[in-house]
């Protein structure tokens, strides 16, 4: 059977909760949560485990030389694949369903199309992506996506250094990858790739809705700035002879957070990291740094929000007499969802039934880098609470059902 009528896809509800509770197992920290850093031994074992149910399903897997592992289900007329996956790396601690619960996702609704209608035309391919978090190295985030497309340098995994004293390099020697062959993960042949994924916010919860179409990604840029001025005592210096960087900081961080916030949804700010010097009670601060993290998915009204940010710093700067830095150590730009693929997952849901919303993302995702080969779209399953990053992150099952059948109705319309 080729063609998909009004039906439900049937998805096992056991099965899935079986797949989600076997999988957090490796690295399972606490009551609910996950510690599963790329390349550790908790890692191969999930990874080992993902690459067994995919051939459990009759898919043929593959590991590219990241460690992606890759379950394919061959099309009768060949052509490029459509791909659906995530990643399958944790926070320290994590929970047990951002990233995983899309890798898992893809395989489930892969091998629920494969028992259903037989084989698709079009090449269906579910994918554990290796590591997105930079939980274990810092720099690495999206290390498996990057792989994919041709984005890590040579030499990146020798000079790439963890929390600990090692390198990618020596991660991957550790379990029988080598950093040399990297440039053979790349992929030239991949149509689509569709990513499934908890929403990690409230919008969903809010609306009362399990499932949404992502239209778009934010753009993402993080400012480490530095303010200097000059330290002295507390309560000899006149308020109006100071050159205080503390005072300074309130002012921008004050400034940036409600410049956001009368941008309205979906521009946001967050200053997440204040480190003032000497931090003493009784003196002015010689120097306060700190980070300004600004998203924004609408590229125009982003360069707007950079701009707002960076004017007042500068004006707040001079105004006080102080010296004021910065560097970018992210920078992503916003990546929009492939409106034909947007508009496929939309009717999917439509004929399953299934109560949705269109949204962009406010976190940044594997997607962002597939976008550099391939068409994108991802799906979005309600967060409880809007918890993500964080051993209490939860999904019902209900919920993720219902994604996972938006998902397979949609790759059913793509390949079949």
């Amino acid at each position: 059977m080729n063609v998909l009528t009004s039906s439900r896809i049937a998805i096992d509800p056991a099965y899935v909760e079986r797949l989600i509770m076997e999988t957090a197992a490796f690295g399972a920290y606490g009551e609910t949560g996950v510690w599963r850093t790329v390349y550790s031994p908790e890692w191969v074992g999930a990874t080992d485990l993902y690459a067994k149910w995919c051939e459990e399903a009759g898919l043929a897997v593959t590991r590219d030389a990241v460690g992606n592992v890759w379950g394919r289900l061959e099309g009768s007329e060949g052509g490029k694949s459509i791909v659906s996956g995530s990643h399958i790396d944790t926070q320290r601690p994590g929970g047990r369903y951002d990233g995983t619960l899309g890798a898992l996702a893809g395989l489930i609704a892969i091998k629920a199309l494969k028992e259903q209608f037989g084989q698709p035309k079009r090449t269906l391919e579910a994918l554990s992506l290796c590591e997105e978090e930079g939980s274990r190295f810092p720099g690495t985030n999206f290390w498996g996506s990057r792989g994919i497309t041709g984005r890590i340098a040579p030499g990146d995994a020798e000079a790439l250094k963890g929390y600990d004293d090692e390198t990618m390099a020596d991660a991957m020697l550790a379990i029988g990858l080598d950093p040399a062959r990297i440039p053979e993960a790349k992929r030239d042949d991949i149509d689509a790739f569709i990513e499934l994924h908890i929403e990690q916010g409230p919008i969903l919860e809010q609306a009362d809705l399990p499932v949404a179409i992502v239209d778009a990604i934010t753009g993402i840029r993080h400012y480490d700035v530095l303010l200097t001025g000059v330290q002295n005592h507390a309560g000899g210096f006149p308020m109006d002879l100071r050159n205080d960087p503390a005072a300074g900081f309130a002012e921008i961080a004050s400034g940036v957070i409600n410049t956001a916030h009368r941008m309205g949804r979906p521009a946001v700010t967050t200053v997440g990291r204040i480190v003032p010097w000497p931090n003493l009670p009784a003196v002015i601060p010689r120097e306060v740094r700190f980070t300004i993290d600004a998203r924004h998915p609408n590229p125009e009204k982003r360069r707007e929000l950079y701009a707002a940010h960076e004017g007042l710093m500068r004006e707040v700067a001079a105004r006080r007499g102080l010296g004021v830095s910065w560097e970018h150590h992210v920078e992503h730009e916003p990546c929009l969802s492939d409106p034909g693929l947007v508009k496929t997952f939309q009717q999917a849901a439509r004929e399953q039934g299934v109560p949705f919303m269109t949204m962009p993302s406010g976190a940044g995702h594997d997607s962002q880098q597939m976008a550099a080969i391939a068409r994108v779209c991802m799906i979005f399953i309600r967060s409880k609470d809007g918890r993500s990053h964080t051993p209490e992150e939860f999904s019902s099952m209900e919920d993720i059902v219902e994604g996972i059948r938006v998902l397979a109705a949609g790759l059913h319309a793509l390949a079949y």
